[in-house]
Parts: C-alpha cells; structure tokens; sequence
C-alpha cells in the first residue's frame, strides 16, 4: 500500500500517522517525489483502513499495490534510485561502464587490463575471483588471492572492483570488494540473498537464465528486505530455443524494468551473446534503450583466456565501443 501525502504536509499530523501505523505493525519507507511525499507501508496492511487514511487532511491518495515486491516497485518510489560506488554514480541519468577480464588471471593480466580499459573510459573493474563453471574440470578461479589481485589492480587505478560471491561460505573475504556480484546460478539463492540484505554494500544482481522479470525483483526484494537498497539488475541473456548466440539478449527488459521499477538496470552484452563480434551492436541497442551502463568482458588475450575467451574485447576493440556508446547516448530513451 501506498499513501500519497499532499504537498509539504503538517508535521505533526504526518508524525502521529506513522506512529499510528507502526503501532499496527507496518513498515514505512518514505519516498520522496519530486511533487510529493510518498509513504510505502509494508506488511500486513489488510486490516488498514483506507477510507480512514484516506479522509486525512494531508492524505491526496491512498493505493494498494498488487506487485508481490514491494521496496522495489517504482510506485514505492517514483524518481529513480541512484547508487554511489566509490564516488561513481549508477542510475538516474548516469551512464557507467563495468569492464574487466571473466578471470582474474595474473598480477599482470589484471592490472594492465584495469589500465587499458580505464583509459577508455570505463568507471568499475570487473573480474572473477570465483568462478561457477559448468564443467568441474574447467578452471575454477584463482579464489582468495584473484581477490587480492583485484585489490591491487583498484590501488593502481583507482577503479572501484566488481566481483561474483558463490556461497555464504565466501562473504568474510568480499569486506573490500566495492559491488558484489549475485550471478545467474544464484538469482534464486535465497539465503544467499537474505543475507547480502544485512550488507551495506551495492548489489549487482543478474537475471537468471530462465527467470521472468518478476521473478528478478522478487530476488532484489529479498536483499531490500534486509535492509540493504543498493540493488544494480543485470540482464545477461536468457536461455531460449535459438543456438545461434549463448544466449538470448531480452533488450526489452530494459524499458520493462525502467517501468516496473526503480531500481538502476545494466546491460552484459558478452554473456548474453558469447560472440566478441556481437558486443559492439548490443552495446549500443543498451545504451539507446535507456539501461544506466553496461558491464562488458575485456581480455589482453582472448585466444588464450582461462574462461570465456570467445565473448572477449581485446582492449582496442573495447576502446572502439566505448566511443561508438558515447555517440549514441544523447539519444537514449529515458521514456517509462
């Protein structure tokens, strides 16, 4: 439920209507607009009388939101959120890019990847410390010590670190890591979740391979739950018949997401297709679309990367998106 309060409402009756309502055992998150302040109740609010909130002199409107999430869903909260990585902003108009190796490889690899793609313009390095493979046999990641490599590469240029967490088992270790990483395997993870809800980190959360949009929002909503509202949606390809690309670009969830919530959406151009050739054109189908940024796989040596090497940038193919995606942002749609 959602009550609308009427522009610069009586600070004592606004005050004794939240304690009302707490004393029912409803959470509010007040929300505010940029005509209005918005009162989002969670809980059991079946019992709440609208009619009686309703007639309140500082009351416009009063709501009932059918959507199961609830922190997420753009009624809650109108204007769009804006989450602040290390002084970089994600959200809201502001346009980021998130590039790095899957792997994290080396001290060299990594480090001299976080230069090249810095100077390119991106604002976030990604790279896998953990890495969930299909195969057991497939390598695996580099685990604790990928993290400290990360670490240096981010004291050497300064680029706030993007990197995947697994399992619970894992979380001691991510205390400086900048954005962890939900992967698709774990959308529905939902310990994992609730407990990344007690964080106050930035959550990158990616759609899994076969979940709807509702479904990824319900995944946001148990991290938002907990406490923690800095949530990042990624769509990254879902499985569907065709086996031409390794997955599915949904390039409409962008403007679907845009709508339904306010939370920031990116893009992830190279698992979505798994062809290095096809990163450029869906960069740019993201960034016209309206997503908040991109987070794209770049590797000095894609022919002989430990994992994913065929969805690669090599660092001058990287460098040759960016300046196609800076080109088209002016015609974003923003439209929801």
């Amino acid at each position: 439920m959602i009550v609308i309060l009427k522009r610069d409402p009586n600070p004592e009756q606004l005050s004794n209507l939240e304690q009302w309502l707490m004393l029912q055992g409803i959470e509010i998150h007040r929300s505010e607009g940029s005509s209005s302040l918005i009162l989002g109740l969670v809980g059991d609010t079946s019992g709440v009388d609208m009619d009686l909130i309703r007639a309140l002199d500082i009351v416009e409107d009063v709501k009932r939101i059918q959507e199961p999430y609830k922190n997420a869903n753009r009624k809650f909260h109108p204007d769009d959120t804006v989450i602040d990585v290390g002084g970089v902003k994600i959200g809201g108009g502001n346009f980021q890019v998130i590039a790095g190796p899957c792997s994290v490889e080396s001290p060299e690899q990594i480090c001299g990847i976080a230069k090249s793609v810095k100077e390119s313009g991106a604002t976030l390095l990604r790279g896998g410390a953990f890495k969930p493979r299909t195969s057991p046999y497939a390598f695996q990641g580099l685990k604790a010590h990928g993290l400290e490599l990360l670490l240096e590469a981010k004291k050497e240029t300064g680029l706030p670190i993007v990197t995947e967490i697994m399992d619970l088992s894992q979380l001691d270790l991510f205390g400086d890591v900048d954005v962890i990483q939900v992967g698709a395997r774990n959308m529905q993870n939902f310990e994992l979740l609730r407990q990344l809800g007690h964080s106050d980190k930035p959550i990158l959360l990616k759609r899994g391979l076969a979940n709807t949009l509702q479904e990824l929002l319900m995944s946001a909503e148990y991290i938002m739950a907990g406490g923690n509202s800095k949530v990042i949606l990624c769509e990254r390809g879902i499985r569907t018949f065709e086996t031409a690309t390794r997955n599915t670009l949904d390039i409409s969830a962008v403007p679907m997401l845009r709508r339904m919530t306010h939370l920031p959406v990116i893009i992830d151009p190279s698992h979505a297709t798994g062809i290095c050739k096809l990163v450029k054109p869906m960069s740019l189908a993201a960034a016209v679309s309206g997503a908040d940024g991109l987070i794209i796989e770049v590797h000095n040596d894609p022919a002989h990367a430990l994992c994913d090497g065929p969805q690669s940038l090599t660092p001058d193919a990287f460098g040759d998106v960016m300046d196609a995606v800076r080109n088209v942002l002016p015609f974003a749609c923003r439209e929801i």
